[in-house]
């Protein structure tokens, strides 16, 4: 027969069995924030969950381990099936949104604490920047890393569309990503075939905004004769290969959103002028503020859009051209 002392060691075990649980079905909670539903949908969801508290907790201390681990082997399943299939980067099956948002790790909220607003600065030292800058989340625009860049003077959209025109073959093939944002383009040919008037955004045609990967190694090389490396990276610090253009005209942008990549990056303001809303973490809303900042031509934004959201807005009359890379 038990004995008292046993019979108190057991309830406090499952008094930190709930414990726990509770806090998992919390931070699950905080997740499916992430997902933004709909008003009504979430309130049914919070409605019902507090209908039936007992059973649920219940519930997630004995299967919450089990119910994660096929969720997330669920969400790797491409990864397991590019694997053992094709061998290389490019996925047959894509992860769905939501089970990406679903399961993003929580997020340290020091990125943004006490973040009141976007520095813009010059003449930075690359130690000076590694410590406040490169890798701590903050994000920061330098004004004057464009001094010695060609870009400014050689990029517009008859450049990249002849640029791109002498590659077709090979260069709209691959493993190259293509964001249409709120158009109907469907890939990067659809821009670059799009009529004068429009491309030269003349009053009365449809404004457009799309982003891209550069996977040619070609384009690749004369993309980087008119642009060097920022100056103020770390010395340690890599640039990776892959190019990101961002183009369109007056009024577009990309909506609120998230990244999912690996590093913090860097986007340079080749022309046009571009307004920036930062938001911090869904799980630093209360300790962390939305910030603005407009990035001038010229200038360079850094940012972890991996763990900041973000959206853009092109403010300026004339096209915008922006063009990035992520840095370790």
């Amino acid at each position: 027969m038990a004995n008292a002392s046993d019979t108190a060691i057991t309830a406090n075990s499952s008094e930190k069995s709930i414990d726990h649980a509770r806090k998992e079905l919390n931070a699950i909670l905080g997740k499916i924030d992430n997902l933004r539903l709909p008003a009504k949908a979430w309130r049914q969801f919070r409605v019902r969950l507090r209908l039936r508290p007992l059973k649920l907790i219940k519930f997630r201390a004995r299967h919450l381990w089990l119910i994660l681990l096929i969720a997330t082997w669920f969400a790797g399943l491409p990864t397991w099936i590019n694997v053992l299939t094709y061998g290389y980067s490019k996925c047959w099956i894509t992860t769905p949104s939501f089970v990406q948002k679903l399961f993003r790790p929580p997020q340290d909220c020091s990125i943004c604490q006490d973040v009141q607003q976007v520095d813009k600065l010059s003449a930075v030292d690359p130690t000076i920047f590694e410590q406040r800058y490169a890798y701590s989340g903050k994000p920061v625009v330098i004004n004057d890393a464009m001094m010695n860049w060609t870009a400014p003077k050689v990029f517009s959209f008859a450049f990249f569309k002849n640029l791109y025109d002498e590659e077709k073959a090979t260069t709209f093939k691959g493993n190259c990503q293509f964001f249409p944002y709120n158009t109907e383009f469907e890939s990067l040919q659809d821009v670059f075939d799009m009529n004068e008037d429009r491309a030269m955004m003349v009053k009365g045609t449809a404004p457009w905004y799309v982003g891209w990967s550069n996977c040619n190694e070609k384009i690749g090389a004369i993309l980087r004769q008119h642009y060097q490396r920022p100056y103020f990276l770390p010395t340690t610090a890599e640039n990776k290969k892959t190019d990101w253009i961002f183009m369109g005209s007056s009024g577009y942008g990309a909506p609120m959103h998230v990244d999912d990549v690996e590093y913090p990056s860097w986007q340079a303001q080749i022309k046009g002028e571009k307004l920036w809303i930062l938001e911090p973490p869904r799980e630093c809303l209360y300790t962390c503020k939305r910030l603005k900042v407009t990035v001038h031509a010229g200038e360079i934004i850094v940012l972890d859009t991996n763990r900041w959201y973000h959206q853009t807005k092109i403010i300026s009359d004339d096209v915008s051209i922006t063009i990035g890379a992520e840095y370790d």
